[in-house]
């Protein structure tokens, strides 16, 4: 027994600052082992919500992250135990730094996409709208989402914008929308005629909902119209332009029908002459 504890306490030289013994390779094997453990409880605690395919690509992302906690281990334990590291230390900081600023951005949007995979802010098939473009989800992946805007063009997203940029979410809270067109008339219109006209022509269109009903704001008196909204409730805000054209459409026929005018601006310019030989 004597001789196998000195086995364990043996010194085996590695280069020329590295000693190691087996008792430090056994110390080290145990630590692993342990962090496996509590890494793969990690991980079932962060997916345990998510669905089957989520789940998958975090395994992925966990996979990488795993690997890199092993060295940190790996170097910390060697370390505490006495193994002079130091050279690893430097050579491991050195490379780290090297390829985190080369891939910097990458990182980002890796991380940007576990934590869309975690916080389930995004779902497939959800509209959003960033930056200006709005798009239907149809892929998350890591580093992008896929996304296809309303003229059926593919918009690839950078999952760091997420965290960069404000995230319009258009159908989290259901699939319903409101949407409004806007109108201004002529002042000394009949306003109420025009409520009318409005609410019957966002009725007329089979997108809008009856529940919640149309209604009207008079919501300005403008430079040259007075300026109304009819707000309607559609199930499909993705497609809303059509609906709002038809809208505009009916709106512009009823106004025809009943003799209610839709202004345009208009100026008055007075001419000065200050040249005394034109009089």
């Amino acid at each position: 027994m004597k001789e196998f504890f000195n086995f364990l306490n043996e010194e085996y030289h590695i280069g020329q600052q590295i000693i190691v013994s087996p008792m430090d390779v056994i110390i080290l094997v145990i630590v692993l082992l342990i962090a496996t453990a509590i890494l793969r409880i990690i991980r079932k605690l962060a997916t345990r919500n998510l669905p089957y395919d989520d789940k998958r690509k975090f395994k992925v992302v966990f996979s990488y992250a795993r690997w890199f906690i092993y060295v940190i281990i790996f170097l910390l334990t060697f370390h505490s135990l006495g193994v002079n590291v130091t050279g690893i230390f430097a050579a491991s900081a050195a490379l780290l730094i090297g390829i985190g600023l080369a891939l910097q951005t990458l990182f980002q949007d890796i991380i940007s996409g576990v934590f869309i995979l975690v916080d389930q802010s995004v779902h497939v098939g959800d509209i959003i709208e960033i930056e200006g473009k709005v798009g239907r989800v149809e892929e998350i992946k890591l580093r992008t989402t896929r996304a296809v805007t309303i003229d059926n063009k593919i918009l690839i997203i950078p999952n760091h914008l997420y965290l960069e940029n404000s995230l319009y979410n258009w159908t989290q809270n259901g699939t319903t929308t409101r949407e409004n067109v806007k109108v201004g008339v002529a002042y000394g219109s009949d306003v109420l005629l025009v409520k009318k006209l409005l609410l019957q022509a966002a009725k007329a269109q089979p997108e809008s909902l009856e529940t919640p009903e149309p209604t009207v704001l008079f919501t300005d008196f403008g430079e040259s119209s007075l300026n109304f909204t009819v707000a309607f409730t559609i199930n499909d805000s993705f497609n809303a332009r059509f609906p709002q054209s038809s809208i505009r459409f009916e709106i512009d026929r009823l106004f025809r029908e009943h003799n209610v005018t839709i202004p345009f601006p208009q100026r008055d310019i007075h001419i000065i002459d200050k040249n005394p030989r034109n009089k």
